[in-house]
């Protein structure tokens, strides 16, 4: 069987799952804990549940999924990735779908407890898509499409609109839910931010007596350029060559264990970069 149909059957079964696990933390965690996660799950949520409790409506979750994802999805088809956004497609139906279906089951009702361990769920269920290359739909499409653009941290973009669906959620439905949000949101980005670095960069500023060895390496794992300066070592006056570059978080171990090869002496600065501005290489998505 070919290479690339083995990947994407790995990448359809293993999003599949992640969904299922979407749905059940809905049904499980955030329904009982009366959360709203933020994003357009946090928004359909908010629908539904305003639809119910204001109009004595019930909408269908997949329904209000789909409608509110409807821009997303032609941005993602656009500006990212047909195949990327086709996975991603199918996670936001099969998690709406499973969430209508699923019957809810209480595991403890500590609304504490609900914030934490349901946003470490969420979070994880959204890096693991990542980590597929497909999103759970919303403002992951919109982020990454900026985060693109722009050159910021992604998930900055996610945090700010998420605050604006929980502010509306604590205006209708009672501050205590709202702030319990902002715990189950913060908890599950930390997660990402920690499970899924490919839109966070490192500043990697190289001493080192292989200066072409190492620029070429770095080329060659990342696609980024590289910035030399002619030195001197302060202790005994030697030459020395100071390589600049930029690379993102996912690249910076292999890069770093490759000079380590090149230069066993090479003296390595790693520091987190803030915002990038200019142009700045990243692959786009399957």
């Amino acid at each position: 069987m070919d290479e690339n149909i083995k990947r994407d059957i790995k990448r359809f079964i293993v999003i599949t799952l992640a969904a299922v696990l979407m749905a059940v933390n809905i049904k499980t965690f955030v329904k009982t804990g009366d959360l709203f996660p933020g994003g357009a799950n946090g928004i359909t949520l908010l629908i539904t549940r305003s639809a119910d409790v204001f109009f004595n409506v019930k909408l269908p979750y997949t329904l209000v999924n789909l409608i509110l994802n409807f821009v997303p999805i032609y941005i993602g088809f656009k500006f990212i990735g047909k195949k990327f956004t086709l996975f991603s497609c199918w996670v936001i139906f099969f998690a709406g779908f499973m969430v209508d279906i699923i019957p809810g089951y209480v595991v403890t009702e500590d609304i504490l407890l609900i914030s934490i361990f349901g946003g470490m769920i969420n979070g994880t269920v959204i890096s693991i898509c990542l980590l597929m290359n497909a999103t759970t739909g919303g403002t992951d499409f919109i982020s990454i499409f900026l985060s693109e653009k722009k050159g910021v941290d992604a998930f900055n973009i996610i945090l700010a609109g998420n605050a604006v669906v929980i502010l509306i959620a604590g205006f209708l439905f009672g501050w205590d839910r709202a702030l319990y949000s902002i715990i189950f949101q913060y908890v599950s980005t930390t997660v990402i931010r920690i499970l899924y670095r490919k839109y966070q960069q490192i500043t990697l500023f190289i001493v080192t007596d292989h200066p072409n060895d190492v620029c070429d390496m770095i080329s060659n794992i990342s696609n980024h350029g590289a910035t030399t300066w002619k030195a001197e070592g302060y202790y005994n006056h030697s030459d020395r060559t100071l390589v600049y570059s930029i690379v993102s978080s996912a690249e910076a171990d292999k890069v770093v264990s490759a000079i380590k090869e090149i230069d066993k002496s090479a003296f390595i600065n790693l520091i987190k970069t803030q915002q990038l501005l200019g142009n700045f290489y990243r692959s786009r998505e399957e």
